[in-house]
């Protein structure tokens, strides 16, 4: 492996967990990005000449370590600060092949009531998985100049009022909870599109890392579970979801690819949930994916079932996602008009680039037999698709019209 596929190894599999270590340490989330962005830059010129290290993590967090302690000193920090950073310097043998995982600190930090609502969930995004901010603002539909200066504040926020990197007591974790479910859900989702692999699967992956981490702090949280549930049945399916360059429905998938061991796992963690008799959000979405999932194996399909699990989705947590399938559900239950209108009744403004919406609509105006509506929505789709995958599916849906 050459130093710069190891280097990408390295940013993709331990970028989070190098800078919480450092943040925490520090309690300055972009200092520690600056320095571990420097160590990154600096394998690059190093590892091809000298050969890669036996234990790359280690090498960068030394080079980081000594980027935080120059960069403090250049400054002149206060006394107290710097004290930290010798800290730093000497709290950990680099020697061991192993360091602390510090992301739980992290994302709490990031969900902290000082924090406004709007950017925990993209701090998290950036500092914990070290997405850019360009993707993170593609994702939630704000420029890119916006979500930097948004993401920047906080940090900020974060080192001048000096909040502690540390897990809450039992009614704080309560109440951040909501933020970092949604965080893992949101990290989970920028996974699975990215389907035709690279950094989507690696995302996906990590995102059920999370959610594991947080589930061995408090074993038994209903909508935690509902969460792990809902991706694990999603995951289990993602080797027979994309094969040899092509997207396959979840009809047409061979279930010998389903990872079943993740399917028992999902069922156990879904079942625990509900004894606590707590419906939330998360929960009903890994009940949608457990009826997907039985009425496949069984050859079949429970649409009424489906659609009365969205119906209390939507009372409870209503989205685009949420309102574009539950129209999906009415149109394969024989209720295609129904379908259409609830798919006319969303805000079109913030749909004209919801490509989810497109597929949706050119699905349901195919089935009414209105052929040339059914063809815009599909090229619109095509046209939003970000792999090619996708937009082959959607290019032999609209041979089918």
């Amino acid at each position: 492996m050459d130093a710069r596929t190891e280097a990408e190894k390295a940013a993709r599999t331990a970028y989070g967990r190098l800078v919480a270590y450092l943040a925490a340490r520090t309690r300055d989330i972009a200092a520690a990005e600056e320095a571990l962005a420097a160590a990154f830059l600096r394998a690059l010129e190093v590892w091809p000449v000298r050969g890669v290290p036996d234990r790359p993590e280690a090498w960068l967090l030394v080079i980081a370590r000594n980027r935080l302690k120059d960069s403090w000193r250049r400054a002149r920090v206060r006394s107290e600060a710097e004290a930290t950073v010798e800290l730093l310097m000497q709290e950990r043998n680099t020697n061991e092949p192993v360091f602390p995982d510090d992301r739980l600190k992290l994302m709490f930090v990031c969900t902290h009531p000082a924090i406004d609502e709007t950017v925990r969930t993209p701090l998290m995004l950036q500092t914990v998985l070290g997405l850019s901010a360009e993707r993170i603002a593609s994702s939630f539909l704000v420029k890119p100049s916006a979500m930097g200066q948004r993401l920047s504040r906080a940090k900020t926020k974060i080192r001048d009022a000096g909040i502690a990197f540390e897990v809450p007591d039992s009614d704080a974790y309560a109440a951040r909870l909501p933020a970092l479910l949604n965080a893992i859900y949101a990290t989970y989702g920028l996974g699975w599109v990215d389907f035709d692999g690279g950094e989507g699967r690696g995302l996906a992956d990590e995102a059920i890392d999370l959610g594991l981490a947080l589930h061995g702090l408090v074993p038994l949280t209903p909508e935690l579970n509902g969460l792990l549930a809902l991706m694990l049945y999603c995951q289990a399916r993602k080797a027979a979801h994309y094969v040899g360059g092509r997207y396959v429905r979840l009809g047409d998938q061979d279930f010998a690819l389903w990872d079943w061991g993740r399917i028992e796992v999902a069922n156990r963690m879904l079942n625990a949930a509900g004894t606590r008799r707590t419906p939330g959000r998360f929960q009903l979405e890994a009940l949608i994916q457990s009826v997907h999932v039985r009425s496949a194996v069984a050859g079949g399909s429970d649409w009424k079932g489906v659609i009365g699990l969205y119906e209390a989705l939507l009372k409870i947590a209503p989205s685009l996602a949420a309102w574009t399938n539950y129209a999906v559900a009415l149109t394969e239950d024989g209720r295609a008009a129904d379908g259409l209108a609830v798919l006319d009744g969303l805000d079109t403004v913030r749909l004209k680039d919801y490509q989810p919406w497109w597929v949706a609509r050119g699905h349901v105006l195919k089935t009414l037999g209105r052929p040339d509506e059914a063809r815009t929505a599909y090229e619109r789709a095509v046209g939003l698709s970000q792999h090619e995958a996708q937009r082959e599916f959607l290019r032999e849906r609209l041979a089918e019209i």
